[in-house]
């Protein structure tokens, strides 16, 4: 793979049963919900999947059931490595694609400390590209442990590192993604961005599309707004204006995303080991169950063949 389809990547929750143990019988049809929904993949593993919190052999499992179940052409992003020392990176990474992660991810913050400068962080992310030989290969500015934000100059190098296909941009900040696409022109490298509210800007200046946790409400849009953003510029406004309503309805994150994919027929519990379920209030269901609704009607008036 040299490079992965434009569009919409949501970062995946991880289904618990109610004593907390992964809920691997929740993965497919989470999948085929996500796929079914106009996502061209997942990005599995991530902050949304509360990594963690999770073993190694638990995060190997997911990766597994994931890749037999997926359907062809579906593209799984894995980040999944929780370990910041050199040799603990590269292992699990590799690890990780050797179950056939479609990309592995970095976490940009575990290849280097804070303080480190951008000279450490590509040598200890040369090593671990070379360990990984022709795997493609993704970074992610995690917020934690700290959030690592890619330089310009920092992009422009990684081609001489390994096959790089993804970035997942958490600055919130259109001027620093034009930066970053910039840096990216003429390599394989894609920027996809995190954030709803500059996301249809973005597209406009040339991110490949969307990656954030609002995949887990209404993919469907966020993969209509990256379809027509160009050839139906009236519709991306419309669409633009509706996704900012709805992107702050996240309180106790990821288990509202979980009570919503409960509404849409995923058959999985609200369980989660990074948040207490039992603090989802009845006033926060009922913002899911509204913003659900607003989804569905707007689908039905605005996005009409």
């Amino acid at each position: 793979m040299n490079t992965i389809p434009d569009g919409v990547y949501p970062t995946m929750v991880t289904p618990f049963t109610d004593d907390l143990r992964v809920d691997c019988a929740a993965l497919p049809p989470l999948l085929r919900w996500y796929e079914a929904r106009g996502a061209v993949g997942v990005f599995a593993l991530c902050a949304s999947s509360e990594i963690k919190h999770l073993t190694f052999e638990e995060r190997l499992g997911i990766l597994r059931t994931l890749m037999r179940a997926k359907k062809p052409g579906t593209v799984v992003l894995a980040s999944g490595h929780v370990e910041s020392g050199s040799a603990a990176f590269t292992r699990e990474a590799r690890a990780f694609a050797a179950e056939g992660a479609d990309v592995c991810v970095f976490v940009t913050s575990l290849a280097a400390a804070r303080d480190e400068g951008e000279d450490i962080f590509l040598r200890r992310l040369e090593a671990a590209a070379k360990a990984l030989g022709d795997t493609p290969l993704g970074l992610y500015e995690c917020p934690g442990p700290y959030k690592r934000q890619l330089p310009p100059e920092t992009i422009r190098r990684l081609p001489e590192i390994g096959n790089f296909v993804f970035l997942k941009d958490t600055s919130c900040d259109l001027e620093k993604i034009k930066g970053k696409l910039a840096a990216a022109r003429g390599t394989a490298l894609k920027v996809y961005n995190a954030n709803t509210a500059t996301l249809l800007e973005s597209l406009r200046a040339g991110c490949a599309g969307y990656c954030g946790v609002m995949g887990n409400y209404h993919p469907r849009l966020y993969a209509k707004l990256c379809e027509i953003y160009a050839s139906d510029p009236a519709l991306a406004e419309r669409l633009q204006a509706f996704l900012d309503t709805g992107f702050g309805m996240r309180q106790l994150y990821p288990v509202c995303a979980k009570y919503h994919l409960q509404l849409e027929g995923v058959p999985m519990g609200l369980a989660c080991r990074s948040r207490d379920a039992g603090e989802f209030t009845r006033e926060q269901r009922k913002k899911i169950e509204r913003l659900r609704e607003m989804a569905r009607q707007f689908e039905q008036e605005s996005m009409r063949p």
